[in-house]
């Protein structure tokens, strides 16, 4: 008996699903960002404050997006800073869209060769 080896659609599929999932794990799991996202973007001083590192600005607001995850820190200066790594909605976009054509080529190659 012989082992059939999985095409390369398979595989691309399959590379592209665990990608997908990896970007998505990292992301979800950065901080612990569903739980208490005011930590992950700043400190907490004693009078209950939350400031940047530098203690130049105050937190105003957080962003917490799900999908594709994302945790925007809001400052008094008016800027806005990430804290999930910035390769993670890339990488998970490209995971998902590389599963799904390599799902449609094997379903089109199917119909061909029943």
């Amino acid at each position: 008996m012989t082992r059939k080896r999985p095409s390369p659609s398979v595989r691309w599929a399959a590379l592209g699903g665990a990608a997908a999932i990896a970007a998505y794990g990292a992301g979800t799991v950065y901080g612990l960002a569903f739980t208490n996202p005011l930590d992950v973007c700043a400190d907490k001083t004693g009078d209950g404050m939350y400031m940047d590192a530098g203690r130049d600005y105050t937190l105003t607001s957080v962003s917490v997006d799900s999908f594709a995850p994302s945790i925007t820190c809001h400052w008094s200066s008016g800027h806005s800073t990430q804290a999930v790594w910035f390769w993670t909605a890339p990488l998970l976009y490209a995971g998902l869209a590389c599963a799904a054509v390599c799902c449609a080529l094997l379903l089109i190659n199917r119909r061909r060769n029943p």
